[in-house]
């Protein structure tokens, strides 16, 4: 089992984050209309605004001391009575399939207590899938599933409490 971490980004981190958003939109774009731009990257605003919210709190993820991605949690909510969602969420090709998604998504909520949203878009296939087996596993259970759309695209929300209650 690989040595996985997950730390809270400090400010002069954040240029990493933007960094991997472009291979984080690369991916998106299987699903998403998006498009490169004349240079060759994505379009992507700088999110100063967003790192500056007080709920923001962006992670980077690390396997055996190697950069492997990142995760924020945000409080853009669209489920009455959650408290967190994970805004962005990342990690590299070749660390996927390893247990890292699985750990941090653990880790997450047993450091943030509270009420979870967490959501995909249906057309991300993988998502759905990764999704659908870990909620009902890190939550005993206990979650509700709501269907909505977010900027025109259909999407499963699952909401669950964290720490889950104990059975």
């Amino acid at each position: 089992m690989p040595n996985i971490e997950l730390h809270p980004a400090q400010r002069d981190e954040l240029d990493t984050i933007e960094n991997l958003m472009q291979f984080y939109m690369y991916d998106f774009s299987q699903w998403l209309p998006l498009k490169l731009g004349e240079h060759g990257s994505f379009s992507i605003q700088p999110k100063l605004d967003y790192w500056r919210q007080p709920a923001t709190q962006p992670f980077l993820i690390k396997v055996d001391g190697e950069l492997a991605g990142f995760v924020t949690v945000d409080n853009d909510i669209h489920l009455d009575g959650a408290e967190h969602n994970i805004g962005y969420f990342f990690v590299t090709r070749r660390f996927r399939g390893q247990g890292v998604a699985q750990f941090v998504v653990s880790a997450l909520l047993s450091r943030i207590p509270g009420q979870w949203q967490i959501f995909h878009i249906d057309a991300n296939l993988p998502a759905q899938r990764f999704w659908a087996g870990l909620i009902p596993t890190l939550s005993g259970g206990e979650f509700t599933l709501h269907e909505k759309s977010v900027d025109g695209y259909p999407c499963t929300f699952y909401c669950l409490q964290s720490p889950a209650p104990v059975a």
